[in-house]
């Protein structure tokens, strides 16, 4: 701990060597925002390569889109950035934007639209993880330079391989993997037909609020002030993220002062925080869905009834008002909630007398063995526990096989689990990055290792008149009727399908009393430090 604290004190002192002395009580400098966070799992800042929750926090700060959310005003969905406005084609197969005039990089060149060619072009071409998001609508290194077009300084077209809902596409564009890269810099650092990936992995080159100025992998990532930042200066010119794991180190940093906000806090110690008049706690309920799922390959589990018995057998409110308590609240649809057609209803309750009955109907009455496949991680642990608690009450066999998150993900891709029980976030912030996971599954064969779509993970054959309904709501422009057709796939996967979702994310955010507008970015993007202010 008092190493820690240590890093974090000279940290600041280095960075404000030049500026007005800091109160003598314990407080950080007034224009720097200090955080503890679990950034472990940064692996590259490149946004055509980083997919992970810890990076899409810096790439939000450093980079910018063609549309964005405003942090302030998240329920208002996407709006302008990069580009100040867009047309479609009549046949809803091209999009045309127009590249605001203003923007500048880290480096003070103006964003144009060749820049953003590039930068999707170069996503595509690179092929790393997150550039599925682009590729689904026809994009390919084959064809990209037909596709995505720079016709001059200010318009981008983007000509897709059918016509989809606008909003699917636009959406998919506030990803972190639409960041707009500055294209020069990126190739002054180029190295072997790379464009500038390995450079970019540890460097930065956006024209968002801030650039990365420093960063120690496991340790730390220090961001400053994009000085050619074309929006208001942000009050915050400095950020300082520190790899803190344990929740109790980052409760007593916050108590002393030594940080301004503490991101990985138990609920035991987010309760111990509450009688503290200098802090407070912010809720903000995030994306993550916590759910299980039976495997069909399982003559047991693939019996509805057997299946039905089991979400009865869940005690939902139970878990979420103890162990869970503040941090998870009860949720029962594919779709979080915020998201476009969202469905709030929760037709599952723990209910013996129910679940007893339906495993009466089932070709099973005597249950059986079942294996719950889980992450050695706390909160998934006891959920496990619960369920195997609860669960053996209707005289299943319920066997816990713990492993680390890699062992049990590639049980699960591998298809080799009965019930897995893990957690799954949004890639975009569109409906369609749930709904084409979780009730689409275009080929139930072993063959195909669809290993990215959960239905097929659990070989769940969803019935082709589900698959229909998911695609045509991908390609539907009416908002409201794009609404009601995921509302109607929510309702009948909760009836049919192997998944028992229980639970949405709220994520607990505590910080200095003085801290305003720290906004971790709801359920459809990552953090904004840009509007933070002390």
């Amino acid at each position: 701990m008092k190493i820690r604290a240590g890093f974090i004190a000279a940290a600041i002192a280095a960075l404000t060597a030049a500026a007005p002395l800091a109160p003598a009580s314990a407080e950080t400098p007034p224009n720097m925002l200090v955080i503890a966070n679990r950034i472990d799992d940064i692996k590259t800042f490149d946004p055509a390569e980083s997919f992970e929750f810890a990076g899409a926090d810096v790439s939000r700060n450093v980079y910018e889109k063609l549309v964005n959310f405003d942090p302030l005003n998240l329920d208002a969905g996407f709006g302008p950035q990069l580009a100040e406005s867009w047309e479609i084609s009549a046949d809803g197969r091209t999009i045309t934007f127009r590249i605001a005039e203003g923007h500048r990089f880290s480096t003070g060149r103006e964003v144009t639209a060749r820049d953003a060619e590039f930068s999707l072009r170069r996503a595509v071409i690179l092929n790393k993880t997150p550039s599925f998001i682009l590729t689904q609508f026809g994009f390919t290194p084959e064809n990209v330079e037909q596709t995505i077009v720079a016709t001059d300084d200010r318009t981008l077209r983007l000509t897709l391989d059918k016509p989809y809902a606008l909003s699917f596409v636009l959406n998919c564009l506030t990803a972190t993997v639409g960041g707009i890269v500055d294209r020069e810099e990126a190739m002054a650092h180029e190295v072997d037909g790379d464009m500038g990936n390995a450079w970019l992995r540890t460097n930065t080159a956006g024209s968002g609020p801030y650039k990365v100025v420093a960063w120690k992998p496991n340790e730390s990532v220090l961001m400053d002030l994009n000085p050619h930042y074309h929006g208001p200066r942000p009050a915050m010119e400095r950020v300082i993220v520190q790899h803190i794991q344990e929740s109790a180190t980052q409760r007593l940093l916050l108590s002393r002062g030594d940080i301004d906000v503490a991101r990985n806090l138990s609920p035991e110690d987010v309760a111990g925080l509450r009688d503290d008049p200098d802090v407070k706690v912010v809720d903000e309920l995030r994306g993550r869905l916590m759910y299980w799922s039976a495997n069909q390959k399982n003559p047991l589990l693939s019996d509805p009834k057997v299946v039905e018995a089991l979400k009865w057998a869940t005690d939902y409110d139970g878990m979420a008002n103890s162990f869970l308590k503040g941090q998870y609240t009860v949720h029962q649809a594919f779709l979080p909630l915020t998201f476009l057609g969202a469905l709030d209803e929760k037709p599952w309750r723990f209910d013996m007398d129910k679940a007893r009955a339906a495993l009466a109907e089932s070709a099973h009455p005597d249950c059986g063995p079942i294996r719950i496949s889980v992450r050695d991680a706390q909160e998934r642990i006891d959920i496990a526990q619960s369920l195997q608690n609860t669960w053996s009450q209707l005289g299943c066999q319920v066997e816990l096989i713990v492993g680390t998150g890699a062992q049990t993900l590639d049980r699960y891709r591998a298809r080799e689990h009965d019930v897995y029980l893990g957690a799954w976030g949004p890639d975009y912030p569109d409906p369609h990055t749930n709904a084409g996971t979780f009730a689409f599954n275009p080929d139930n064969s072993d063959e195909a290792r669809l290993t990215g779509l959960l239905a097929w993970r659990n070989a769940w054959a969803v019935p082709a008149g589900m698959n229909e309904k998911t695609l045509a709501a991908v390609v539907e422009n009416d908002t409201d009727k794009r609404r009601a057709m995921y509302l109607e796939l929510q309702r009948e996967h909760q009836r049919i399908s192997p998944f028992g979702i229980m639970f949405q994310k709220i994520e607990q955010n505590a910080m200095r009393a003085n801290v305003n507008n720290f906004v971790a970015g709801g359920a459809t993007t990552a953090v904004s430090y840009w509007v933070v202010t002390k």
